[in-house]
């Protein structure tokens, strides 16, 4: 069946060359259209319920919102792990899917369950589902800056015009602000005067929320037009909310301001942010919708805020802070000059080994061919460009090419001994014939190969099932084209006079080096195998000595720097630390940029208390390093800097991060998980293990969470 195959390719050459040219398109639609990040998105189906209960405690968030939600959610189909974090005013509860689950059906799901489960809740909490966007999905941060504009001003205008430019790109689940202050009416009520009125703070707040709204009414005719009737009773300043009349006492009013005063004031403030050491900024993050592009994403997220920053009040500009663009192009270019240079090896290999450079053509021809099948497979598929993915490809160019020159060499022997007057396509036939089913039998075994790691699961089978997909199809398509495509491009390209191998030089000095060799192994065979047996045994002792890891380190270009303090430190002490600690690493002459963030931004993606800083260091490239400066060598440094008396410090880089986090809902790529009933019992046993834990050779820092460390001012009544 092989064999007629290839003779039929080799005798209708269009229909070949036709279907080969399809598969080039679709190859090279598939190239300009596949999704491109730096790595597989390695993050679970998870679906976020996020809740707001403001001015509760976090035991009260715990028991009355947490807990009722998180058993709800056990029972969710499919629901793999439900974690529950409670912080002061706001809960969140993730629920981690089995692999292959669709998010929008685990979103249907979770959306269903939560119905039924918010009638648990007190009453006016509202739960909601977090954004489509995965752990890893904070692909572009920026910072609004403006000299002449206060904190509040910058917020408000990320709040109301940058934020909306940005949500408005393709492929974006969210834009999340942090940092700032959020402007807000604040009523300070004196109390002496409200109750020698006899006025409650329930009548006040009912007082306030009726006089501030706009009615309608019907409408009437006048003069022959129609007018439509509407009552006006928005507030808009401080004066309108001074002049709410709370009651009347024989046709004399009690303004709300005879008893409080009103005046501007920030937002209470769980999240903070600050540039370089230069004071705080207004934020935004821009989350990658779930399954999206991440490099047009960004690329449309900076055309939008690209357009929105022309028309920003003067002097207000928009900073990018983190940008992962950089990250793909750069892992992508390298991945793609690595194929370049793999492909033009293999060419001059062919050339040098042949003699003859058409012969040479039909493998240069049939290896993009087979990438090209690779990546149209990949675009059926759904699966990314990115290092692994790529990598599959890379690995399979040497065994994709094999059968190619086997074939050529083959057809060069038969071309040597056939008769003067046999027709060339009947020898290039039986050369191909004699040599195909078996070369297309190898490289089918060489695709079965990599079966195995399809049944990887959970993060390993989302981090290497791109390299066996793109290797299995790279193989799959060289077997077909070694006997369709090759046999067709032989009939074109090998002709003419063809060197015989005893007549090239190379070919002449490596079989004089071969020859002798394998007579020699030959002649003592029993010594050869009690070598290879010898080295066998030899190579158990470094293999045991050598670590292991889930994956190999990726230079993001970033670091992130994660301190975390003891619980209970203030926002103005937060953002006082960050500034210090901002200043002193942006003092290093190979850093950029620094950009920190303490407490949470506005997203249920991110659930971090205040005492919890994230800092992304921006770093420049290592040309403009000082010499001898390596990444780590850099960290021990700013490590040594960055002391400080209750501060524990923790080095990574933004997707690692991440990933980390979604994983084991951890922040370093190693914690322990201390599990049982009684609270301050759990916090004991885990500060002895972060005692333990600090000797262990190559910890650069150990520090376990204080659960239940809070400061907390109890009022109890007396009953």
């Amino acid at each position: 069946m092989i064999a007629r195959l290839i003779a039929w390719s080799a005798r209708n050459l269009i229909l070949v060359f036709v279907a080969a040219a399809f598969a080039v398109a679709a190859g090279v639609y598939a190239l300009k259209t596949l999704p491109l990040d730096a790595i597989p998105d390695l993050s679970d189906v998870q679906v976020i319920v996020y809740t707001e209960y403001p001015g509760q405690a976090p035991q009260v968030i715990e028991d009355q919102v947490t807990y009722p939600l998180t058993t709800s959610m056990l029972t969710v189909p499919k629901a793999r792990v439900v974690r529950g974090f409670s912080f002061f005013g706001v809960s969140f509860v993730y629920v981690i899917f089995e692999d292959g689950t669709d998010p929008y059906w685990a979103r249907s799901r979770v959306l269903e369950y939560l119905n039924a489960a918010a009638r648990r809740l007190p009453s006016g909490v509202s739960p909601t589902l977090g954004p489509d966007a995965t752990g890893v999905g904070w692909v572009y941060q920026y910072a609004v800056m403006a000299k002449n504009m206060s904190l509040a001003e910058l917020r408000s205008l990320q709040d109301w015009v940058v934020r909306f430019a940005a949500s408005r790109a393709e492929g974006v689940a969210e834009v999340a602000s942090v940092g700032g202050f959020v402007k807000q009416y604040a009523i300070v009520v004196d109390p002496v005067r409200l109750r020698a009125q006899g006025v409650s703070l329930a009548t006040l707040r009912e007082a306030v929320r009726s006089s501030n709204m706009d009615v309608g009414g019907r409408t009437v005719e006048l003069s022959e037009f129609e007018f439509m009737v509407r009552g006006r009773g928005y507030l808009k300043s401080i004066a309108d909310i001074e002049n709410i009349v709370l009651k009347s006492d024989r046709g004399v009013p009690l303004r709300l301001s005879d008893v409080a005063r009103v005046e501007l004031g920030p937002d209470e403030r769980r999240g903070i942010t600050e540039l370089n050491g230069e004071g705080e900024v207004a934020s935004g993050i821009v989350l990658q919708r779930f399954g999206a592009n991440a490099l047009s994403v960004i690329e449309h997220a900076k055309a939008r805020l690209a357009e929105v920053a022309a028309s920003l009040p003067g002097g207000a500009e928009i900073v990018p802070v983190y940008d992962r663009s950089g990250l793909i192009e750069r892992a992508i270019e390298t991945l793609k000059g690595t194929l370049i240079e793999e492909s033009i090896i293999v060419a001059l290999v062919c050339i040098v080994f042949l003699l003859h450079l058409r012969s040479a053509l039909v493998a240069i021809i049939m290896l993009p061919v087979g990438i090209l099948m690779a990546f149209a497979a990949m675009k059926v598929l759904g699966l990314g460009s990115n290092i692994m993915s790529l990598g599959g490809i890379a690995i399979a160019v040497g065994a994709m090419i094999d059968a190619a020159i086997v074939m050529i060499e083959n057809a060069h022997k038969h071309l040597e001994r056939a008769a003067p007057d046999k027709p060339r396509i009947d020898i290039l036939i039986e050369a191909a014939s004699e040599v195909g089913p078996a070369l297309f039998f190898s490289l089918l075994v060489i695709t079965v190969s990599f079966l195995p790691i399809f049944t990887l699961e959970a993060e390993e089978g989302r981090l290497f099932g791109p390299l066996a997909f793109t290797k299995t199809f790279a193989m799959a398509a060289a077997a077909l084209l070694s006997v369709t495509l090759v046999p067709a491009l032989m009939v074109v390209f090998v002709k003419g006079r063809i060197i015989p191998e005893s007549r090239n030089p190379i070919n002449r000095g490596l079989i004089a080096l071969y020859r002798p060799m394998i007579r020699g192994v030959l002649g003592a065979k029993t010594l050869t195998i009690a070598l290879a047996l010898a080295v066998l045994a030899l190579s158990f002792w470094p293999a045991r000595q050598l670590g292991s890891e889930f994956m190999p380190s990726l230079d993001e270009g970033t670091l992130m720097y994660m301190p975390t303090t003891l619980p209970g430190i203030s926002v103005t002490k937060a953002a006082e630390l960050l500034q210090t600690q901002n200043r002193i690493i942006r003092s290093f002459p190979e850093v950029a940029s620094v950009y920190g963030k303490a407490g949470r931004a506005q997203t249920a993606t991110d659930p971090a208390p205040t005492e919890m800083f994230e800092t992304i260091i921006n770093l420049k490239p290592k040309a403009e390093w000082r010499e001898g400066v390596t990444l780590d060598s850099l960290k021990a440094e700013m490590d040594k800097a960055l002391q400080f008396p209750g501060v524990s410090n923790a080095w990574t880089q933004p997707i690692r991060a991440r990933i980390d986090m979604l994983a084991t809902g951890i922040r370093t790529p190693i914690g322990v998980k201390v599990f049982g009933t009684d609270l301050a019992q759990m916090e004991a046993i885990s500060r002895q293990i972060e005692t333990v834990l600090k000797a262990v050779p190559g910890t650069s820092s150990a520090y376990a969470e204080r659960v239940i460390g809070g400061y907390f001012l109890d009022i109890v009544p007396d009953r």
